[in-house]
């Protein structure tokens, strides 16, 4: 067994004294473990941000692709502006993904407050063909949306927020596409 040795002299009236502190090395994993449990539980029980889709909707048309634009509403807890890492997204209609992407650092949160981002999903148009029985049945695309915001917490590092949103997407009509 490896012992640690921790000298200290106390001085009084001119006489010294010593204490000899000795601390085992099983001793000492066990306050080390008891420290790691007990910054784990604060971490584990401390608020974080949280984050809502609050809309997606069209927001571009190209010769490439189709952007839609998801709408995110994160609200940070704490007195100071966070940093986001990446924004990342997987967007899946039919049981598929269809579109898959990430936007590296798109800025930070506000302190104590409200921060609204608007992520771009460009889905290319060759995917749209291949989803021709799910579009002709009401000219729209069922979705499920992932999205993964990574921000980096002050003393606890990076975490990922999950955002997740399932709803319908209205496909553009011939007429919005061509301005009729």
């Amino acid at each position: 067994m490896i012992n640690v040795y921790i000298s200290h002299q106390i001085q009084q009236h001119s006489s010294s004294t010593f204490f000899d502190i000795i601390i085992s090395s099983g001793e000492m994993a066990g306050l080390v473990d008891k420290a790691k449990e007990f910054v784990v539980e604060k971490v584990a029980n401390m608020k974080k941000p949280e984050a809502t889709v609050k809309n997606v909707d069209l927001k571009d048309i190209s010769r490439e692709c189709i952007t839609y634009k998801a709408d995110v509403n994160v609200a940070n807890p704490y007195s100071t502006p966070i940093p986001i890492c990446e924004i990342s997204y997987t967007f899946k209609s039919a049981g598929r993904v269809i579109a898959e992407g990430s936007i590296p650092d798109p800025g930070s949160l506000k302190a104590n407050g409200d921060t609204m981002l608007d992520v771009g999903v460009k889905v290319p148009h060759s995917v749209l063909v291949s989803l021709v029985k799910d579009i002709s049945a009401d000219w729209d695309i069922d979705y499920e949306l992932n999205i993964f915001l990574t921000v980096d917490l002050p003393v606890v590092g990076n975490i990922n927020i999950p955002v997740n949103s399932i709803g319908e997407i209205k496909l553009p009509t011939l007429s919005t596409l061509f301005g009729y």
